[in-house]
């Protein structure tokens, strides 16, 4: 992709967005470029059409949908990039922030976690420590002799 526009996203080995199904926008910049940030079109803004896609399965659209909701605006989400001075190295960078958000929002859920009891050794050395932590501040008392 060295020197390269990104045609395809490549959100994981089995899944890739086609260029087809993006929309690229272009503006200016308001960061660093000296003279060029006013004539040059360097923030991108990617598009890519979620609810509208037939590009996933029913199940993972749904959970991509439910998790992407607040970014969502009409089944759309969209990325910026503007932090480096070059246009080419934004499209890479909302290419990769599209991918790892759409990537985030397929993944299957954690595993619950089942409730553990601590381990009788583990009960122990807490109560040891607490006990020896008691005779410290003891120790530290003045006699009231």
């Amino acid at each position: 992709m060295l020197g390269r526009v990104p045609d395809d996203v490549h959100v994981s080995e089995r899944l890739t967005i086609p260029a087809a199904e993006l929309s690229w926008r272009f503006s200016r910049s308001s960061g660093p470029g000296g003279q060029g940030v006013n004539t040059t079109d360097s923030r991108v803004e990617l598009s890519w059409d979620l609810g509208g896609s037939e590009l996933l399965p029913a199940s993972l659209k749904e959970r991509a949908l439910e998790r992407l909701g607040a970014r969502l605006v009409q089944g759309v989400i969209t990325v910026t990039a503007s932090e480096h001075r070059s246009q080419l190295r934004n499209r890479e960078a909302a290419a990769a922030r599209l991918a790892g958000l759409v990537a985030g929002a397929i993944a299957p859920p954690p595993r619950t976690r089942r409730a553990t009891r601590p381990s009788r050794g583990a009960t122990e050395r807490r109560i040891a420590d607490k006990k020896r932590r008691g005779q410290t501040k003891r120790n530290r008392r003045a006699d009231p002799d």
